[in-house]
């Protein structure tokens, strides 16, 4: 039977061995900053309902009170004034080993930018929060610019350039990913030694994909989240446990 402390020396001397290590995180890596996940105990969807009907495009694009909604919950949204964590500074600070060919993010905070990673490095799949972008013309402005338009009482802001709808600069659901984002991202992980898997379910298609590409190209696969992942099985390491203290520990940072 292997101990924590075993599986942890294990995918350090895994992650010292690899020349190329391409990570992905999800939202368990942030609830350290105070951001619910989505669908944990506490998550956003668990506790509110309404709050996946809002991140439905079709919703979205044609029910102008789901889209104050919308606004009045961005006034509020907990990304928009968290830090990072210890678990963000320690991907930034292994980013300076020279060992990181891309950090794929399932999250919209962009906290690791702010944590120190290059935002070159980083592949945001979802978007991000702190911009907006018109669905009509594409022109996209800054979330804190067009938030303070709703507090001065546009509750529905448009866009100033040709009218149309804004929207956070995030993907909703029947919205497609982008593609070009898609393939650079399996197309690290085709090319790397190791990848690392942290505060992600592994349940979100076609990103999660990246397991399997990983394992087809014989690279290393640690995993650490605080719950189970539909991975956990092909894992070559699965650490548990807080990721605010394992992933320091892991990186040694």
């Amino acid at each position: 039977m292997f101990t924590e402390a075993s599986k942890l020396s294990h995918a350090q001397v895994m992650i010292g061995e690899a020349s190329s290590v391409v990570v992905l995180t999800g939202a368990g890596i942030s609830t350290g900053s105070g951001i619910p996940d989505f669908r944990g105990p506490k998550g956003l969807w668990t506790e509110n309902p309404l709050a996946e009907k809002m991140s439905d495009i079709r919703f979205y694009m044609s029910d102008p009170e789901v889209r104050r909604l919308s606004w009045q919950s961005r006034l509020h949204h907990p990304a928009l004034s968290a830090n990072p964590n210890d678990a963000h500074y320690s991907l930034a600070s292994f980013e300076s080993s020279g060992k990181l060919l891309a950090l794929i993010t399932q999250n919209i905070d962009g906290l690791h930018q702010s944590a120190g990673n290059k935002p070159d490095t980083v592949i945001e799949i979802h978007g991000t929060i702190h911009k907006v972008v018109c669905m009509s013309c594409n022109k996209k402005t800054s979330m804190r610019s067009e938030l303070k338009r709703v507090k001065s009482g546009d509750l529905d802001p448009t866009c100033l350039s040709c009218g149309g709808i804004l929207k956070s600069d995030t993907i909703s659901f029947g919205q497609p990913l982008d593609e070009k984002k898609i393939k650079a991202a399996f197309d690290f992980v085709n090319n790397c030694d190791l990848l690392l898997c942290v505060g992600s379910t592994l349940q979100v298609y076609p990103i999660a994909g990246v397991v399997d590409a990983a394992k087809t190209a014989c690279a290393g696969v640690v995993i650490v989240n605080h719950q189970e992942t539909h991975y956990d099985n092909i894992a070559d390491v699965v650490l548990r446990g807080s990721i605010t203290d394992v992933l320091p520990a892991l990186l040694g940072g």
